[in-house]
């Protein structure tokens, strides 16, 4: 754990999530190891801690690895505020970016101090480029940090989420931060059953905007999902993370006759194996090879009174900004480590329609 997870001065620490009595997605998805649907063949090199491998339309689990074991999700938490931007924002809406936006740790999508993007803008880069400046834009139309952090959990709840506990949107590492492989299916299932989320992580390029009057010159953003830029038959998207302490995290995507295929790798390395991007792809195509409506489990919100819901959304969102310290000492989340996106340079040098990144115009 690195000082990004400690509690502000004079902050409590966190308390443990509850562990439902009646694990979510049901009695399989309470194991440790591997579990698997008939036909299933887990890939012997995917390295991660846990995983799960799903159908997003029938909800249907294939296979998993310690589902609701809770990691630390890093830039995929991206997720929920972007579910939460396209639910209250009009995407033709124009947010001025400012200098705490432009300046913010982690990894920035490039976008410029004082220029007007759309919400749409934002989002493009916040999931094609995974950019804290973006999410910080798009926090401030949302009420602020602390508002924005507490919407963000409540959209984790209202999905089912059980293990899940937000401390930073952008996805940096923070005091109690945890979510588990089941519960990141959940989200992007939710996500890729909205048609703008699904084109907006599915776009290859998009032209970010400067501002003529001032001579700020405007940019080429480019996706840097690996599992799109590999040409993998059916991508749809997907979204990349990494911090020191998460570790690579990874979600992709993709749809073949009829079927449409989710995985969430979480804690995993690539030093000597397969990148994230890559186990995931192994996991789609063994998720595709498995004949349809094998399950060991499924996607369903748990039921009322199982012990889920011991600390009410309220309760939870307040300890979480107990411990992340008051947003006018704090200001928008920054820290020591960087989300970045694992070998992306390397596959964007290698496939065309992927190789600008940030090209000024």
């Amino acid at each position: 754990m690195d000082s990004s997870e400690v509690p502000a001065p004079g902050s409590p620490t966190p308390d443990p999530l509850p562990v439902p009595a009646t694990p979510a997605g049901g009695p399989r998805m309470a194991d440790c190891d591997v579990v698997a649907a008939r036909g299933f063949t887990a890939p012997e090199d995917v390295a991660a801690s846990a995983w799960i491998v799903f159908d997003a339309g029938s909800g249907d689990v294939i296979a998993a690895k310690d589902p609701h074991g809770r990691y630390r999700p890093a830039s995929i938490a991206k997720v929920l505020l972007a579910l939460v931007a396209i639910d209250e924002l009009p995407m033709d809406r124009t947010i001025t970016v400012r200098h705490e936006d432009a300046a913010i740790e982690g990894s920035r999508a490039g976008i410029l101090e004082g220029v007007d993007y759309t919400v749409e803008k934002l989002l493009s880069g916040l999931l094609m480029s995974s950019g804290n400046d973006t999410a910080s834009a798009l926090s401030q139309a949302l009420g602020g940090r602390d508002e924005t952090l507490r919407k963000v959990n409540r959209k984790a709840r209202e999905l089912g989420a059980t293990d899940t506990r937000i401390a930073d949107y952008t996805g940096l590492d923070g005091p109690g931060q945890v979510t588990s492989a089941f519960d990141m299916a959940l989200f992007y299932a939710a996500a890729f059953a909205n048609p703008e989320y699904e084109r907006l992580s599915g776009t290859p390029l998009t032209e970010m905007p400067g501002d003529e009057e001032a001579g700020i010159e405007g940019f080429t953003m480019s996706n840097d999902n690996q599992l799109l830029a590999s040409g993998f038959e059916g991508a749809l998207g997907g979204k990349t993370g990494y911090t020191d302490d998460a570790r690579h995290t990874f979600v992709g995507f993709a749809a073949r006759d009829g079927r449409r295929l989710g995985t969430i790798v979480l804690d995993t390395t690539v030093e000597e194996g397969p990148r994230a991007w890559q186990q995931s792809a192994a996991l789609l195509e063994a998720g595709f090879a498995t004949a349809p409506e094998s399950s060991v489990g499924d996607l369903k919100i748990p039921a009322a009174g199982d012990g889920a819901d011991d600390l009410g959304p309220e309760d939870m969102e307040d300890e979480i900004l107990d411990a992340t310290g008051d947003e006018d000492e704090k200001g928008p989340p920054a820290r020591d480590i960087a989300i970045v996106s694992g070998a992306a340079g390397l596959v964007l040098l290698a496939v065309g329609w992927f190789a600008v990144r940030s090209r000024r115009r």
